[in-house]
């Protein structure tokens, strides 16, 4: 198959171009070249800013394309419809942040999706990003027409990470002594072996798959305590953990998310955004491999970094020792 891929070295992209190389795919990347331009010499390269220029694509021909990093409309619609006459199938990589609603367990396909007020507003943030995608798929599928595949992942993880939202678990476990988190440890959490997702989505487009598809995991329910034990059994560390409730979390501005990534408060409003139905994506073939394999493959990756890195997720070491300090002389 002759395979396109928009963007293909950073993360997501990385690992299906990694995959489709190894099932001998003719793959091509186009990106800016300023991040892994050297990775896969025997893939094409073609470089480029989607957002002002599109030149390198024009007139080629193949046979699917995989849209990685699509989020603004206007940007995906000039994209797919540069590309449409010539190629067969489109995959655009949304999220499951497209959702309006997070209160709702159990939510599938058919969920009620975000709207802005001015849907040509560009600029990405907290309260535009899951509207964004929503309108990056109907633009994908208005210049593809039953030729489209939308996956709505949630939190991907694994090596090669930008985020490192899931990283800092693995890397703060190992490093030992006390560790604050919070005090509801049997809380939902979904997440998604950036591998699994990258294996599954490539089996989808040489099928020719078309729909829209939710993919986070794992299969059965996951909790944050369960997933901080696989960061232990991975580093082979035992660390303190030492709890803090929601209330002390905000009265002293350690944000959900963020500072403490992964998690989220499983409160009313809040209750169905750990608890995305996949069971679609599931029945057509996504597998999940498990939870203490993706600890320890993401911690050796992590190790292989610069010694001193920063974590662009979490607490940082002085303030964390400095919250645990005042949580523990409050007690």
């Amino acid at each position: 198959m002759k395979l396109l891929i928009l963007g293909g070295t950073m993360f997501l992209g990385r690992h299906i171009a990694e995959i489709a190389l190894e099932r001998g795919h003719e793959l091509t990347l186009f990106h800016r070249g300023q991040h892994g331009a050297d990775l896969f010499p025997a893939a094409e390269h073609l470089f480029g800013d989607r957002k002002e220029d599109l030149s390198a694509l024009a007139g080629r021909s193949w046979d699917a394309v995989i849209d990685t990093c699509g989020y603004v409309p206007r940007i995906v619609a000039n994209s797919a419809q540069l590309l449409a006459p010539n190629c067969g199938h489109y995959t655009f990589i949304s999220s499951i942040s497209v959702y309006s609603r997070n209160d709702i367990v159990g939510l599938d396909e058919t969920g009620e999706k975000g709207t802005l007020e001015d849907p040509t507003i560009e600029t990405v943030d907290g309260g535009s990003y899951g509207p964004l995608k929503a309108l990056c798929e109907q633009a994908a599928e208005a210049a593809f027409p039953g030729r489209t595949l939308n996956i709505r992942p949630g939190l991907i993880v694994g090596p090669n990470d930008p985020t490192d939202r899931f990283t800092y678990w693995p890397v703060r476990i190992a490093r030992g002594g006390e560790v604050l988190v919070p005090a509801g440890l049997d809380v939902p959490v979904q997440i998604i072996d950036v591998r699994d997702l990258a294996a599954w989505n490539l089996d989808l487009v040489e099928r020719g798959e078309v729909g829209v598809f939710n993919a986070t995991g794992p299969a059965t329910p996951l909790t944050l305590r369960q997933m901080l034990s696989a960061c232990e059994s991975a580093s082979g560390s035992s660390p303190e953990l030492v709890p803090a409730d929601e209330a002390w979390l905000e009265a002293n501005e350690v944000h959900a998310w963020s500072d403490i990534p992964v998690w989220v408060p499983d409160t009313d409003d809040m209750r169905g955004f750990s608890r995305i139905d996949c069971t679609k994506a599931i029945n057509s073939g996504l597998t999940f491999r498990p939870i203490a394999d993706t600890a320890a493959d993401t911690l050796a990756w992590a190790n292989t970094r610069e010694p001193g890195t920063a974590l662009k997720a979490g607490l940082a070491a002085e303030r964390e020792a400095e919250l645990i300090a005042r949580l523990k002389s409050a007690q």
